[in-house]
């Protein structure tokens, strides 16, 4: 082979390995809060190229994020934390109201409607790594149903 044509190979390998196991973050934003209020739910659709996991995440705007799930059944609201949340191959994960959400935990301050929210979140590969994903998520102001 010619060295022009193992640089091609090499560069598209390169390329394809920088690009694997990535995850597409769609409509990222949090609950704008009352004042004194200490949490706040964080939303988005997450779609992965591999099956990977969310397993948590970090923001300046609180002392830690939890990953959470809620339903409503027979009137009983029941919220529990996750440990992680699966992201199978191709398949769009709501995190959404009244579902699988995340939880901003400790506020440091109120989150303002408009505000934009910086959040990284950890999600670990088929590989067994982890690997950060930053988002910017905006503060709205929804009523609760």
């Amino acid at each position: 082979m010619t060295r022009s044509l193992l640089r091609l190979i090499a560069a598209t390998l390169f390329s394809a390995a920088a690009l694997a196991d990535t995850v597409k973050v769609d409509n990222p934003w949090v609950r704008a809060t009352a004042p004194g209020q200490k949490v706040a739910g964080g939303f988005m659709t997450l779609t992965a190229d591999a099956d990977m996991v969310l397993v948590g995440g970090t923001s300046p705007a609180s002392k830690h994020i939890e990953l959470h799930f809620m339903r409503m059944e027979n009137g009983v609201m029941e919220m529990r934390e996750l440990k992680e949340i699966p992201l199978p191959k191709g398949k769009a994960v709501s995190l959404e109201p009244g579902g699988l959400h995340v939880m901003f935990i400790g506020l440091k301050n109120p989150i303002r409607e408009g505000q934009k929210v910086p959040l990284t979140l950890s999600v670990k590969g088929p590989d067994g790594k982890r690997r950060s994903i930053g988002v910017e998520a905006e503060a709205r102001r929804t009523s609760v149903h």
